[in-house]
Order: C-alpha cells, then sequence, then structure tokens
C-alpha cells in the first residue's frame, strides 16, 4: 500500500466518524476542497457541501461549483457594502471574512485544511478536529481530513482519480498545477496584496476606492477611518497608486 493510500484510508476513517450527524462540508471552491468532497463521497456518508458566496469570487469558481452540485449561500451584504459599513480589511483586520465566511450553519463542519500550507495553519491547526468559537451561542466542531497532506498528495489524488478542479488549477495546456491558490479577487492577505487581481480587472480599484471613501464619511471619529483617512498609505494608498497608472 503506498503513502498515498494510506491517507485516503486514514482520511476517509476519520470521516466516517461522523456517519449519522450529517456534517456541513466547508466547500471553497479550491482544489483542497475538491479532494475533501471526493473523500467525503468516498466515505459513503450523508453530508452537506456548501459554498459561501463572497461576491468576489475569481472568475470561473462559482461555475466550477454548481458543476459540482453545491450549495450555494448568498451573503446578507456584498464584500463592497461590507467595506462602506465596516471599513476596509487589511492582515489584521479580516472584516469580509468574519461576515462572508467565518459563521456557523451546522454543528460539525469537514473542512480541507493542510498543516503545510503556511506556518500559521501548522501552528494553528496540529490535531484532526477543534472546537471553533464564532460566538457565545455559535459553536462548530471542525474535522480536517487532510491536514496532514501534502501538495504531492493533493496533485496524485486529483490526477488518479481523475477529479476536475477549477479553472485556475490549469496551465494553457490544461495540465493541473497544485501550487496555484483560489482566493476572492484583490485579496490584501495574497502574496503580491491582490494587486495582479487589481491590474487585470481595474474596476475594482474604483470600488475599494468608493466603498473606503464612503466609509470615511460615515464614521469619522472612528479608529479605521483615521487610519485611512489620507488615502495614501497602505492598501487604499496601493489603489491609487494602481489607478494612477492603469487607469489614468
Amino acid at each position: 500500500m503506498s503513502d498515498l493510500d494510506k491517507k485516503v484510508k486514514s482520511s476517509i476513517r476519520l470521516i466516517k466518524t461522523l456517519d449519522g450527524l450529517e456534517p456541513e462540508l466547508a466547500y471553497s471552491g479550491g482544489k483542497d476542497s475538491d479532494v475533501i468532497l471526493a473523500l467525503a463521497q468516498m466515505s459513503g456518508i450523508k453530508f452537506h457541501p456548501i459554498y459561501k458566496m463572497t461576491t468576489i469570487d475569481p472568475p470561473g469558481t462559482l461555475s466550477h461549483v454548481k458543476s459540482k452540485g453545491i450549495e450555494i449561500r448568498k451573503p446578507k451584504m456584498t464584500f463592497f457594502e461590507i467595506v462602506r459599513y465596516a471599513g476596509m480589511p487589511n492582515h489584521a483586520y479580516r472584516v469580509c471574512c468574519s461576515y462572508l465566511k467565518e459563521y456557523k450553519i451546522l454543528d460539525k463542519a469537514i473542512l480541507g485544511i493542510r498543516s503545510n500550507e503556511s506556518n500559521k495553519r501548522k501552528e494553528r491547526y496540529k490535531e484532526p478536529s477543534q472546537c471553533r468559537i464564532y460566538s457565545k451561542k455559535e459553536r462548530v466542531e471542525q474535522f480536517f481530513p487532510i491536514l496532514e497532506w501534502t501538495d504531492d498528495d493533493v496533485k496524485d489524488f486529483v490526477n488518479h482519480y481523475g477529479i476536475q478542479c477549477a479553472p485556475v488549477y490549469y496551465d494553457e495546456n490544461g495540465v493541473f498545477d497544485v501550487t496555484k491558490r483560489l482566493g476572492c479577487l484583490c485579496c490584501p492577505l495574497k502574496g503580491d496584496k491582490g494587486l495582479a487581481d487589481f491590474k487585470k480587472y481595474p474596476k475594482f480599484v474604483r470600488l475599494w476606492i468608493r466603498g473606503g471613501a464612503q466609509f470615511i464619511d460615515n464614521h469619522k471619529d472612528s479608529k479605521t477611518a483615521k487610519s485611512i483617512k489620507t488615502l495614501t498609505t497602505g492598501f487604499l494608498g496601493t489603489c491609487f497608486a494602481i489607478l494612477t497608472k492603469i487607469i489614468g
């Protein structure tokens, strides 16, 4: 039995502990979500695959989600409504995540988190399950079937089982590239702070600036408004720089 076969067997064994509990399968549209979706299907348990729409989903993502038969949950507010209401997100202020992704649906949830994706994840996720507390009344027991999987494990699994992933994971020749990532458009948490997305979709620059300006107008005395008020530094300043260079 190969190392991957052993990991597949172990992952399915963990998923089967949820048999009869009908957990949520937190589907992001990414490669790891496609892996846990396949594993959950192989386990034979009943589960509820759910995609939390962000309104800044990468092109092709929603079509991919629909092709997999995943339930799509629409948010109460769009991303730019959140910006106008709560301010601009950054590395320390992930306000959009709390509104668009990090909320409870069911008591149990299966997630495609892998510890080797980043040092932060390696430190945060050390066990195959944990209790996630969203509020005093909202707690979810989360399970991570592929926590110890490597990029090679994911690539081998996808290729072996012929799993179709989102368009972003394939090069011009249709070859699967496990190193690619799927994330919200123009996300400041990306390695390039969303610059590549801004260049490709310049309309988002205008929307960021408009949303930030409206937040400042409506929250003049807040700390968040003061931190971006000059519109010359940080992420919003980057938006202006791109707007000047690309749009004019």
